[in-house]
């Protein structure tokens, strides 16, 4: 075997297990939970699920009505009414500064964590200051993105396992998905900002004009000072996008040096 056959196997591996411990797997024992809670069916969650989420919430921001006791502790979290997020890693963090919102209070402002398949942190107080300005709740944006996400995610892991298995040029061509994925998302992200802030309605409180809201960095809208960045989860996919890029151009120049030679 060429040698450049077997690297692009092992960077194609790694890409593999990023995603599957930062996304796939949060996602698939997560999945349906929240709406097991919403409708009283907490019986029927399972006990994985339980132990997933505590494991990835280890480190993530608590929100400040959160009781000490449920910090990382799903069974509580669910018995004292507290605001859940979802398991997999949050890829991009926004959070909002205000007067009404002092420092001492909140230390972190009021932030908001994007996932591939839903949200954390104080989602609900941000959907209250969204209704001020007129903007409709988070939920509304990216139903589809939310929905299809594990799926798609198992999709490209099937995918990586036959371009480690096999050596195929039309899996070279699928294997471009994972490497522009990062592009996919922020471009994803920049519509569904761009949606919301260009159809506002006239219930808010502050009656403001159409507006972009920041992508990337600090921003104002009204009296509110915004910051957006990304987190852990963007760079997994930065991690995820540059082994698959490192796989792929292993297994061109393995299969070009391979036909050369024959």
């Amino acid at each position: 075997m060429h040698p450049s056959f077997m690297k692009s196997k092992i960077f194609a591996a790694i890409a593999l297990l990023i995603m599957t411990f930062a996304f796939t797997l949060p996602m698939i024992t997560f999945h349906g939970v929240l709406n097991k809670i919403h409708e009283d069916k907490v019986d029927e969650i399972p006990s994985l699920a339980y132990n997933v989420w505590n494991f990835y919430n280890e480190g993530r921001y608590k929100s400040t009505t959160t009781p000490e006791i449920a910090h990382n502790d799903l069974k509580q979290m669910i018995e004292t009414q507290s605001e859940l997020g979802v398991a997999s890693l949050p890829i991009w963090a926004v959070s909002l500064e205000a007067p009404n919102y002092p420092k001492e209070a909140f230390p972190e402002g009021i932030p908001v964590f994007f996932h591939f398949d839903g949200f954390s942190g104080e989602v609900h107080e941000m959907n209250t200051i969204n209704h001020y300005i007129g903007m409709d709740p988070m939920w509304q944006g990216g139903m589809l993105e939310r929905e299809i996400g594990i799926y798609a995610l198992l999709l490209l892991s099937l995918i990586m396992v036959y371009f480690i298995a096999y050596n195929n040029k039309l899996l070279n061509f699928f294997m471009l998905v994972p490497v522009v994925l990062p592009i996919m998302f922020i471009a994803d992200y920049a519509y569904w900002l761009y949606w919301f802030g260009h159809n506002l309605h006239d219930w808010g409180a502050f009656n403001i004009k159409p507006f972009m809201p920041t992508v990337f960095g600090d921003g104002k809208v009204a009296q509110f000072i915004t910051h957006s960045y990304p987190t852990i989860g963007f760079y997994m996919i930065v991690a995820i996008a540059l082994f698959s890029l490192l796989a792929l151009m292993a297994r061109k120049k393995a299969m070009s040096e391979t036909e050369a030679q024959s």
